[in-house]
């Protein structure tokens, strides 16, 4: 299977992350530099959320807290509930990006970066992120060499 490439426009729309470690920060800057306005609930975040313009949620995340985004991204550490996101959203038609199962997602998000006006999108469409993020780092590398 392939996967459709799209860019979004977020800025100003409502994205729910749910988890506040290391893989939610990540998600969270990227969201935050497209413009979006975050969401973030956790019964705990990282420091590294501090000073991050987010609304924080100190909780575990419910189904129901979907019902305002326009993009889910399930970055918990707690199978169940990401499952029970994914399902949410899936019932709502509501993109879900699902950090532990590539498999429940309905897009991925792929590495990337940015070089002036130039924004470089690798992907796997999900099998091989490490191969993906090394692809992306020798485009870099080429374009800055």
């Amino acid at each position: 299977m392939y996967w459709y490439p799209i860019f979004l426009d977020l800025r100003g729309r409502n994205v729910l992350v749910a988890g506040a470690g290391k893989v939610a920060l990540r998600k969270t800057k990227g969201l935050l530099e497209a413009g979006a306005v975050v969401t973030l609930i956790a019964p705990e975040r990282d420091p590294a959320f501090d000073g991050l313009d987010v609304k924080y949620l100190r909780r575990k995340v419910r189904p129901s807290d979907v019902e305002d985004a326009t993009l889910i991204f399930a970055a918990t550490n707690d199978r169940a509930a990401n499952q029970r996101l994914a399902a949410a959203a899936l019932s709502r038609d509501i993109p879900a990006n699902i950090a532990d199962s590539p498999g429940e997602c309905t897009f991925l998000v792929p590495a990337r970066f940015t070089h002036g006006e130039i924004q470089v999108a690798v992907s796997t469409g999900g099998r091989d992120p490490r191969l993906a993020a090394k692809t992306r780092d020798l485009i870099k590398e080429a374009m800055h060499g």
